[in-house]
């Protein structure tokens, strides 16, 4: 039978007390850098494991922090994901994900599910839940992702929406396009990345002296009932056999984006030198696709901190009040604008 490691055991090995054994674990401060490596050595070397029961009843935490994302499989939320794990690591927490499935019973479950956890907080991307069922974010602290309207006190990091399409789309007359399509959700009065980004891709026709289409039919208006790569694909069929093929196309993310490219593709039109493409997120794969793609490109790693900065700075002072911020953007300019 294997006999389990013991704080005295890293003790003796580092040569130090059990106490500051404890306080190397658990990042309290009065440690020198060179007792504090002794320790951290020992700990390796031995494969010690603190007692993550023991550390909740003395701390009042679980040192674990809920992921809550509507997909699981989209690159933007893998990516999003990827950065705030990282994080949470560094401040010494540890991530549980969950995936809701865009929908508002899956957001009230993981919420409750981290309630009955005790996680210490959540990190929410809420997509369709009526957030002033959120309750209290004072008892257990929430910040939330996304572009809903918030009516509660929890703190809110949203995207760039209007700002990023708008660069972008400027980007693209700038590249010498008149006719500009736009790729993306169904129409929706809700405020959501389908309104916001759609508001922005028109700022942007308007900067460049371009014709907004204003209500009827638009024949450069490509809608997408999901954000996925094979809607984006059928987009692109529906582009390449229109009677006059536009100048450029911005898609609402790069994962229609990617669908988009290859349904033109399919069809024979080439990008740059048929027409340019641009989306929006900047996902890791955009970079890698051939052609690469030009796209809005929020900082996740910003995004990742500050929401965990947010929701530890809650969980130290729940009646803080909340703050509203935006994620900084730039626009990566690639090979399929002509970059």
């Amino acid at each position: 039978m294997l006999r389990t490691v013991t704080m005295s055991d890293v003790a003796r090995a580092a040569g130090v007390s059990p106490m500051t054994v404890s306080n190397v674990v658990n990042g309290r401060p009065g440690v020198s850098e060179a007792v504090r490596r002794r320790v951290l050595e020992q700990i390796e070397a031995t494969g010690y494991r603190m007692n993550a029961a023991a550390r909740q009843l003395r701390s009042g935490r679980s040192g674990v922090i809920g992921l809550a994302v509507p997909e699981l499989d989209r690159p933007y939320f893998g990516a999003l994901g990827s950065h705030i794990t990282r994080v949470a690591k560094d401040a010494g927490y540890r991530i549980a994900v969950e995936e809701t499935g865009a929908g508002e019973a899956g957001e009230i479950d993981a919420i409750q599910l981290s309630q009955s956890l005790q996680y210490d907080g959540l990190i929410l991307s809420s997509v369709n839940m009526d957030l002033r069922k959120i309750g209290g974010v004072q008892s257990f602290p929430i910040v939330l992702l996304g572009e809903r309207d918030n009516p509660t006190g929890a703190d809110h990091i949203a995207l760039p929406n209007v700002e990023g399409a708008r660069a972008v789309t400027r980007h693209l007359a700038e590249r010498g396009a008149r006719r500009i399509a736009y790729v993306g959700g169904p129409s929706t009065e809700a405020v959501s990345i389908f309104s916001l980004r759609r508001e922005g891709f028109e700022a942007g026709l308007a900067d460049a002296g371009l014709e907004v289409p204003r209500g009827g039919e638009d024949p450069l208006r490509f809608e997408t009932q999901l954000i996925t790569m094979e809607e984006g694909r059928r987009a692109g069929w529906q582009i390449a056999e229109s009677p006059q093929l536009p100048d450029a196309v911005f898609a609402i993310t790069d994962t229609v984006a990617l669908g988009v490219v290859r349904g033109l593709a399919d069809r024979g039109v080439r990008v740059p030198e048929d027409l340019l493409v641009a989306g929006f997120d900047d996902v890791p794969e955009s970079e890698y696709l051939v052609p690469s793609l030009t796209t809005v490109a929020p900082d996740h790693e910003w995004t990742a901190r500050r929401a965990v900065e947010l929701l530890l700075a809650r969980m130290e002072k729940p009646s803080r009040t909340g703050n509203e911020e935006r994620a900084p953007f730039t626009v990566a300019i690639r090979e399929s604008t002509g970059g």
